[in-house]
């Protein structure tokens, strides 16, 4: 499964994945219990395939940050947890983003992503290849 049709709601926990779409909205599964909810159109939704991290020359797909953590980590969970002190994450996250703009990614921004990588590998939604229509890659 892609992470087009995984959502993050505002105002719940975890992540979604995309069911069905009904005339007021969409119904959507949680990652983390399995269970379906109805949400509406004027809801806070974000697919994470639309989600990017900022660096200091550009913004990083979310996929990418993905790729480089799963990278990092042999294809594992992270070897850092999101409850962990500021500065453990912020180190972690330089190694796996070197030019993340300090300014403007928060730490709470950095705990969301590894509760994200780990929800998703939990789940088996691994495959954050960056090879697809969205451009050519610059490495």
């Amino acid at each position: 499964m892609s992470l087009d049709k995984i959502l993050s709601i505002g105002g719940r926990p975890g992540l979604y994945k995309l069911l069905t779409q009904t005339r007021s909205g969409f119904v959507a599964e949680s990652l983390i219990d399995k269970r379906r909810i109805s949400v509406g159109i004027n809801s806070d939704v974000s697919l994470l395939s639309e989600i990017a991290v900022y660096t200091l020359e550009e913004e990083l797909p979310l996929k990418e940050v993905f790729s480089k953590i799963k990278l990092k980590e042999n294809g594992g969970k992270t070897s850092v947890g999101p409850k962990e002190e500021k500065i453990k994450l912020e180190e972690y996250f330089f190694e796996i983003v070197p030019d993340y703009d300090e300014d403007r990614v928060y730490p709470s921004h950095i705990k969301k992503i590894i509760q994200w990588y780990n929800l998703l590998h939990d789940n088996g939604i691994d495959d954050f290849d960056t090879a697809d229509s969205t451009g050519s890659e610059e490495e």
